[in-house]
């Protein structure tokens, strides 16, 4: 597998790609790349929509010329636990806080759930995630208030009494709830709208139609989140075919 930066010729391919509606995986295969590539140069670079193989590839020597020579301050020079490949996990980094991005989270946000959810621990101070991130505690601190209002991290205080952003299994059924929950005020506007309008007008139709879309689409959320709630609390099982499967977490 060819490795190394993409060349102009290849983002032309990726462009045709998209133009043809394959999906990542098939045109990574055809380029033999890594999916996590063609995903990471297509997001950072306007999406499927948007990409644009002669701007990505300027955008991307801009890109180079300002880090100039590689240094040993980016964050894949820091140690690594568990014996990991430095190189591959900052490009994992990367290639997850475009992914982030692409799911309507703004840049700095993305890199500290990043972070959090790639650290063992899963928790970080916010000097820990300034330190990483190389960025102001300011900026940490405005990131981490979004997060919090979307209840995707919550904080506690540990024994030195420093606050803790932690992201944890019981997070993603809090959030999934709330985000099905968003829906409710819009509509009851929506179903106050008919009332409104008159409730044979096209106006009101279309308004009742929005607001039993998304009470239907609330309660699906909802109960699936219930069924699969489980899941959160279970660990990877090794069979002997080396496929994982969930295992009850009982301690």
């Amino acid at each position: 597998m060819p490795g190394g930066r993409l060349t102009q010729r290849e983002r032309q391919q990726i462009a045709l790609g998209l133009a043809d509606s394959l999906a990542y995986a098939e045109i990574a295969r055809r380029l033999d790349r890594p999916t996590s590539t063609i995903t990471r140069e297509v997001m950072r670079n306007g999406g499927a929509t948007a990409y644009r193989a002669d701007l990505a590839h300027r955008a991307t020597e801009r890109r180079a010329h300002r880090r100039g020579p590689a240094s040993s301050r980016g964050p894949e020079s820091a140690p690594q636990p568990h014996g990991r490949d430095a190189e591959a996990v900052a490009e994992y980094e990367e290639t997850l806080t475009t992914v982030l991005m692409a799911s309507g989270l703004p840049k700095m946000t993305a890199r500290v759930l990043t972070c959090l959810f790639t650290a063992d621990a899963g928790s970080l101070t916010a000097s820990q995630l300034a330190q990483r991130l190389r960025v102001s505690p300011a900026s940490i601190s405005k990131a981490i208030a979004f997060l919090e209002s979307q209840s995707l991290v919550r904080r506690e205080r540990d024994e030195r009494r420093r606050d803790r952003y932690i992201v944890d299994d019981e997070l993603f059924y809090q959030a999934t709830i709330a985000s099905a929950r968003s829906n409710d005020q819009l509509v009851e506007t929506a179903r106050q709208g008919v009332a409104i309008l008159g409730p044979n007008t096209p106006a009101a139709i279309r308004l009742e139609n929005i607001a039993r879309f998304l009470d239907f689409i609330s309660e699906s959320i909802t109960r699936a989140a219930e069924q699969a709630r489980e899941v959160l609390h279970t660990k990877p099982e090794t069979t002997s075919d080396d496929t994982a499967q969930p295992s009850r977490d009982h301690g």
